[in-house]
């Protein structure tokens, strides 16, 4: 075990409730800091149910290939929490990780203080100490009390498409959920809002007259649409004729769309427009493992991919991505946490798949049992059995069918693992 290791174990003690959301142990934290959080580069700041994280890789993408120096803190971790801040590009290293974990343990004083708040600390106390032309931050839950609303005056705000997720800390319905995410518009800060439904859209539009805050809409004031082999970007400004993103799925054109918007107002030359959406690299978004020991289980025939998506709006992306793709037959292995909405994940890939084998997720407390996931399955219409873990499901699968497409999916937490697991 590493040292920032050890120190994250205590510091997921110091609160016993996992989510607790309030920005007042925020607040005294930064302020027992120094006011870090008042001492970053320009700071895009970027909320939404689905795509913050590929939009943020974009946004990064682009920036990083007009030569600007980036920090960038993104959550969940898949392999290792360093993925979590990286320092003007570089992922942190170990005992700078260490070091700002324990400043910010000697800080608090054992008060409580959540996990997510503590780290998210430690990463404004990183980003405040090391040169960078932007900082990127993305929101871990909602918005309005999210630790990483702290910034008064970012460069930008972002809102990535809302749809109903979380809804225990943050509403039942759409606009609830929106007014949350919402949290994060500044006044006169401009915000570049994704894809929304109407009553998410209403929500943000009010929020934001309220404090004169310009906002770029998608469909009002800049559209993404695939275009003959690529796709298009349009605004204002002009058209961007571009390449496919490299991330997969039709989903994803939308997602480079609100980067393009945001690279836009940073203003972006085509050569970084270009990039955004041709160099950006976020794991377990339809990726297709190619190498390690489950590629080996599946055999040389078979199709291996990976997906983190674990809300309905996901597994729709997922099913119109499986629904693009060249015919075969496509098995899940499918491990979810306990608190998602199971069949509204499954539906939508009911039609797109032959069976689903459940299986827990390793060593998550949280995770659903099994046989639970699998009875989910059934009831959206999916032939569905269970396995001990991954690597028995993909052998069970590639044994029946060489030519399997095999898709590992329902949690950025089982990507994770399989990721670590794989090498």
């Amino acid at each position: 075990m590493s040292h920032s290791d050890a120190i994250l174990d205590r510091l997921m003690a110091l609160h016993p409730k996992i989510i607790d959301l309030s920005l007042d142990r925020m607040h005294r934290l930064l302020a027992a800091l120094g006011h870090p959080e008042r001492n970053l580069p320009p700071v895009i700041h970027i909320a939404g149910t689905n795509g913050k994280g590929s939009t943020q890789a974009m946004i990064r993408a682009g920036l990083e290939a007009g030569g600007a120096r980036v920090h960038a803190y993104t959550s969940p971790h898949l392999a290792r929490f360093h993925e979590r801040i990286r320092l003007a590009g570089d992922l942190i290293a170990e005992p700078d990780l260490a070091a700002l974990l324990q400043e910010c343990e000697t800080a608090n004083k054992g008060q409580p203080i959540t996990f997510f708040e503590i780290t998210t600390a430690a990463a404004l106390l990183a980003f405040s100490r090391s040169p960078a032309d932007y900082t990127l931050l993305e929101v871990g839950l909602g918005g309005r009390l999210d630790a990483t609303n702290v910034i008064d005056r970012p460069r930008l705000t972002v809102i990535t498409p809302v749809s109903i997720d979380h809804t225990q800390y943050l509403g039942e319905t759409l606009p609830e959920i929106a007014a949350e995410k919402a949290g994060i518009i500044k006044p006169r800060v401009p915000c570049i809002v994704g894809p929304q439904p109407d009553a998410a859209l209403q929500v943000i539009e009010t929020r934001a007259s309220g404090l004169t805050a310009p906002l770029l809409v998608h469909g009002q004031h800049w559209m993404a649409a695939p275009d003959r082999d690529g796709m298009i970007y349009q605004d204002d400004h002009g058209l961007w004729d571009l390449p496919l993103p490299k991330l997969i799925g039709a989903h994803q054109i939308q997602n480079a769309g609100t980067a393009l918007a945001a690279l836009r107002q940073l203003g972006a030359t085509d050569a970084q427009a270009v990039a955004a959406v041709t160099r950006a690299e976020w794991p377990a978004r339809m990726q297709r493992l190619g190498h390690g020991p489950l590629i080996r289980a599946a055999g040389p025939q078979a199709e291996l991919w990976l997906d983190g998506g674990h809300n309905p709006a996901g597994a729709e992306a997922v099913a119109q991505t499986l629904a693009t793709l060249p015919p075969r037959q496509t098995h899940l292995v499918c491990g979810m946490l306990n608190t998602k909405d199971i069949t509204g994940y499954m539906r939508p890939l009911a039609p797109q798949v032959a069976s689903l084998i459940a299986i827990d997720i390793p060593e998550e407390p949280n995770t659903l049992p099994a046989t639970d996931t699998a009875t989910a399955a059934r009831t959206a219409g999916i032939p569905a059995s269970t396995a001990a873990n991954a690597a028995e499901a993909i052998t069970r699968i590639a044994t029946a069918d060489p030519h399997a497409r095999i898709l590992i999916c329902g949690s950025l937490y089982l990507a994770g693992r399989v990721l670590r697991d794989n090498g």
